[in-house]
């Protein structure tokens, strides 16, 4: 019996296309929502009552909610092609590391994109020594799952798509140096060309143009909150 997968998202958003990217490696087909998430559904706010954000997902009238728990649970769901490793331990620091590329990496990396002064240095600097943590995890591998894709590489997957537009958006701002990180760049540079996730990115201008109206808009509202 075919059942039925529905996916809330936004356009742009790293979190939903890691889930997208777990989903279409799967084979599982699913229908896409997009939200508006500045004038968020009914729908939305009824399945996501708690954080109120996308993504969504929706299995057999089933919800769950937060990325990471998402492909876990497509991984449980649709046990072909395993995205999590199987030893134990190795399980537990793919998890460590996506939650370090959250926590630590794109949180500075975004705050970056938007502050100025003192406060971005400080956003770019702790970016850079969260990407020298995971340059070091990354070094001699082919992805992080192996010789395929692999939980970790959704997670963190995208690093070398993303930070480079929040660079341009940001102004004068330098990261992700492919010279300083070469592993992450290999590894960025074959993660992006895999047909599944070269086919499912959002367009480049377009993201580009949407993060630096955000850059704007975000440190504005930081300014106005200090005043």
């Amino acid at each position: 019996m075919t059942t039925k997968v529905k996916l809330l998202g936004f356009w742009c958003s790293p979190f939903a296309f890691r889930v997208v990217w777990a989903l279409k490696l799967k084979g599982v087909e699913f229908e896409y929502i997009e939200e508006d998430i500045f004038n968020k559904s009914t729908e939305l706010l009824e399945l996501n009552p708690v954080h109120k954000k996308v993504p969504v997902l929706v299995h057999d009238k089933r919800v769950i909610v937060e990325s990471f728990v998402f492909l876990e649970y497509i991984d449980e769901t649709w046990p072909q092609d395993p995205l999590l490793p199987q030893d134990p331990y190795e399980k537990a620091m793919a998890r460590f590391w996506a939650k370090f590329g959250d926590e630590k990496l794109l949180e500075s990396a975004y705050k970056a994109m938007w502050s100025k002064g003192e406060e971005k240095q400080k956003a770019m600097k702790e970016a850079v020594e969260s990407l020298e943590k995971i340059e070091e995890v990354l070094r001699g591998k082919n992805f992080m799952g192996g010789n395929s894709i692999g939980y970790l590489d959704l997670a963190i997957g995208w690093i070398g798509y993303w930070i480079p537009v929040w660079e341009e958006a940001g102004g004068s701002m330098r990261i992700l140096d492919s010279q300083k990180f070469p592993a992450i760049a290999e590894w960025s540079t074959k993660f992006l060309k895999h047909p599944v996730i070269k086919e499912n990115l959002p367009p480049r201008d377009r993201t580009l143009a949407y993060c630096h109206k955000r850059a704007e808009e975000i440190y504005a509202n930081f300014c106005a909150s200090e005043n």
